[in-house]
């Protein structure tokens, strides 16, 4: 649950560790006390000073810069203190020590930016966007993510619950007034009304999509036999030894993980124990746990030795899994490994679906692959006009996308107006939860409790 409390907050602003700098940041109504009592100075707005911090008997904690942005010219909306020393563990513990016996108390995970989002210094989209920032793991994904927090997807979101605003003042006036001789709601510029918005959410759904996929990225799980070339495989796309790599079958006992972007698009690789029925212990829990990956990848790659004569068609090569889940609309592809050895060529398997002829080893064939990964998930390899999304964002412009198609759908064949305005109602709720303008109290405070301290 949010807290729109007075307190004096405080905690360490930089990373754990040891640092050349580290930063101690408080925020709160009156600051006055603080400064009075933590440094021997006076304090400029918003110009970095030169101080040394106390302790309660005036000796110096450590020394540093020392800046002050009163409210509301701050970041959170009220007054903000940010002490700049030197980054040891220690100095900076002592440091919040100190600011806490003189009153503050310890900030909760992204109480910072919580305070912004109440003080209207940002919206919610901004404020995970702070937060995606902070976490990207490619260039791509940081820029996304500066865009959001700087209101790109705020933006087109409000721009779309004012279109909403307008149709539903327009339907709901209609409504009020049935005794007017013009059938306002049969009017086709109405329906060209809620086409066009439906085609301005269909468009930013897709660029809301390649953010959230820079943010998230995608799970692929090597699977197969031993010895197929999983490890192999991962150690080619990670670029060192990961894994080990042996002639012995049964090698890999667990799940070994990697994180790797590829043409800007982040990846999650996840190699696992080869599939076969064992009688080692070990090696059969490493079997479960593979099976356990699989369940919940995105991708499933399921390599295979070409050198074995196989049939090129998953359901002959492993039956086990659609045995398991005999309804699955999880993605599978099939990779055909050793191709250097085989002779096995991409041209001879292009009437295959989802089937790849490659050598881990060698590093032969994987563009054609990341090529048609890229296109499966709509990925465009290019920035440009993309900001980061969450799957939160997704699931409330899909949900609105589809009230107003169904909302348009009930007009132009019943004549139902009222349905319409209601589901442009909940259309224009889904919207504004993004932003967080009608979001819960419960929605909010497990965003905020994602945050790292001190952001």
């Amino acid at each position: 649950m949010l807290q729109n409390d007075k307190d004096t907050i405080v905690a360490i602003a930089t990373g754990s560790g040891r640092g050349g700098v580290g930063v101690v940041r408080l925020s709160g109504e009156n600051l006055d006390v603080y400064i009075k009592h933590l440094t021997n100075v006076a304090v400029t707005p918003r110009r970095a000073i030169f101080s040394q911090f106390l302790d309660d008997s005036g000796v110096a904690i450590d020394e540093g810069l020392l800046l002050y942005f009163p409210s509301p010219n701050s970041f959170t909306g009220e007054s903000v203190l940010e002490l700049q020393g030197h980054g040891g563990p220690i100095i900076l513990d002592t440091l919040v020590k100190r600011c806490i016996s003189l009153g503050a108390r310890l900030a909760r995970p992204g109480e910072f930016s919580e305070r912004a989002f109440i003080n209207n210094k940002m919206d919610l989209a901004q404020a995970e966007a702070v937060a995606d920032l902070i976490d990207a793991s490619s260039v791509e994904a940081a820029r996304s993510a500066v865009r959001s927090m700087q209101g790109e997807f705020s933006t087109l979101v409000n721009k779309l619950v004012e279109d909403m605003i307008q149709i539903r003042i327009y339907v709901e006036a209609a409504i009020d007034f049935p005794e007017e001789e013009i059938d306002f709601l049969s009017n086709d510029s109405l329906f060209n009304d809620l086409d066009t918005l439906a085609k301005k959410m269909m468009s930013l759904l897709a660029k809301a999509s390649q953010g959230a996929l820079l943010k998230e990225g995608l799970t692929l799980v090597l699977a197969g036999k031993p010895n197929a070339g999983k490890s192999s495989l991962l150690n080619a796309l990670a670029g060192y030894d990961a894994a080990i790599v042996t002639p012995v079958a049964g090698t890999t006992r667990d799940v070994l993980r990697e994180k790797i972007t590829i043409r800007g698009l982040p990846l999650n690789i996840i190699d696992t124990a080869g599939l076969r029925d064992t009688a080692d212990e070990i090696e059969a829990e490493g079997v479960r746990r593979a099976w356990g990956e699989i369940e919940t990848a995105d991708y499933v790659l399921f390599l295979a030795d070409s050198t074995d004569n196989i049939q090129c068609d998953l359901k002959s090569i492993w039956p086990d899994f659609f045995k398991r889940y005999p309804d699955s609309n999880q993605k599978l592809v099939l990779l055909l490994n050793k191709i250097d050895l085989s002779g096995l060529t991409q041209a001879e398997l292009d009437s295959k679906e989802n089937t790849f002829a490659i050598s881990a080893k060698k590093q032969i064939g994987l563009d054609a692959f990341f090529e048609y990964l890229c296109q499966d998930v709509g990925y465009l390899n290019q920035t440009e006009g993309v900001f980061s999304a969450r799957r939160r964002h997704l699931t409330a412009l899909e949900r609105g996308l589809d009230l107003v198609v169904i909302g348009t759908q009930q007009l132009r064949l019943a004549g139902a107006g009222e349905l319409l305005a209601e589901d442009l109602r909940q259309a224009q709720k889904e919207l504004s939860e993004i932003t967080g303008q009608f979001s819960s109290d419960d929605l909010l405070g497990r965003i905020f409790s994602s945050f790292c301290i001190g952001k």
